[in-house]
């Protein structure tokens, strides 16, 4: 097997965006609705937003790598570096602190040219809390670095990286030519989307960490798409990766084996669409419940914004099933008859519908 690292091409990537420009046209205008939408929110509301999506970002790119991170804990790391605090909120899991320090960083430097020392700075903050890696170096251990799957003794290869004496020149070629191909830049990638997808491959191919090269080469893939929307983008790319895992491992597997790379960008370029309408449907969702939230400012009792509220934190798929006067009670720990009023009243209110009777009532937030 010879991987694309191994080709005389090696890294003169090729690939044609016929039958792409659709996407890349849809891309930034849904870039731009977002941008708007978001600027259009209260200030709190937009800064809830925002903090919303890196919480989601954290989490979601840790899932891909089997790491199971605290919601709240990356939520407190969050609140706390930006000063949302008057008393640091506890952190109780380091993992989730490094998750949100990355998060910050690279929405904080998405301007700044990429260079070795932030990637470096970005690993450090990253492997906070891990204590079997070396952090903010790259590898250097002699043996080739693989990623497998399978049980011990019938392990899969499925690519092998550079070896770790070439990774320091592989890394400043990369670099150089990120920042080359970046808005301005002698070699311009003008479509974010395409030059978000090489650098994803190129940066994944070299593989310099010990450790936590998916979420660097994701945070690399987000600075470029940020860099070419000329603001932070306002999107989950690993939400979406993670919600197609397999087939976004099959893709980067496939592209691994030539540098003739068309049909990762295609794969590539589909992702960040979806994850960019994702991120409308969030906005808008936002904003709805704003103002819900306005429309009903003073009307409801603490129980009933409580039952909202819970119902809200799942999002624009809404609470799983609907809320019930089973459910109703439990959350609120009030009375039968209690739930039953407050339920009726949402209900006249405006602000629930219903559906079904008896036992199968289901009440629903209206958005």
């Amino acid at each position: 097997m010879t991987y694309n690292w191994q080709q005389k091409d090696w890294p003169e990537f090729a690939y044609h965006l016929e039958g792409m420009e659709d996407a890349l046209f849809v891309f930034v205008q849904k870039a731009g609705r977002v941008s708007g939408l978001l600027e259009g929110l209260p200030e709190d509301t937009k800064t809830e937003a925002i903090i919303d999506m890196m919480v989601s970002e954290a989490i979601k790119t840790s899932e891909i790598e089997g790491e199971y991170l605290s919601r709240k804990d990356v939520l407190s790391s969050i609140r706390n570096n930006i000063g949302l605090t008057k008393t640091p909120e506890p952190v109780h899991d380091k993992r989730a602190e490094g998750a949100a320090e990355l998060m910050l960083a690279v929405r904080s430097q998405y301007k700044d040219p990429l260079s070795e020392e932030m990637l470096l700075g970005w690993h450090r903050v990253l492997m906070i809390g891990n204590r079997w890696v070396k952090s903010g170096a790259w590898r250097t251990h002699k043996e080739s670095i693989q990623v497998v799957s399978g049980p011990i003794g019938k392990e899969k290869v499925h690519f092998e990286a550079p070896l770790s004496k070439a990774v320091p020149l592989e890394m400043k070629a990369f670099v150089a030519w990120f920042n080359k191909t970046a808005p301005g830049g002698p070699g311009a990638i003008n479509a974010s989307p395409v030059r978000s997808a090489i650098a994803h491959l190129y940066f994944e191919t070299i593989h310099p960490f010990e450790d936590g090269n998916g979420r660097i080469g994701r945070a690399i893939s987000e600075k470029a798409l940020s860099q070419g929307a000329g603001r932070p983008i306002m999107l989950s790319l690993s939400k979406t990766i993670e919600a197609k895992k397999s087939d976004y491992y099959d893709a980067l597997k496939a592209a691994q084996r030539s540098n003739e790379i068309t049909p990762w960008i295609e794969f590539f370029v589909a992702l960040c669409l979806k994850a960019q309408i994702e991120a409308e449907d969030q906005i808008v969702f936002t904003l709805k419940k704003t103002k819900l939230f306005d429309r009903f400012n003073g009307k409801l009792n603490k129980r009933q914004l409580r039952v909202i509220e819970r119902m809200l934190r799942e999002g624009p798929s809404g609470f799983k099933g609907g809320m019930s006067a089973k459910k109703y009670i439990a959350i609120t720990r009030s009375s039968k008859a209690t739930a039953t009023r407050d339920l009726q009243d949402l209900v006249e209110k405006g602000a629930f519908t219903v559906d079904g009777d008896g036992r199968s009532t289901r009440y629903h937030v209206d958005l």
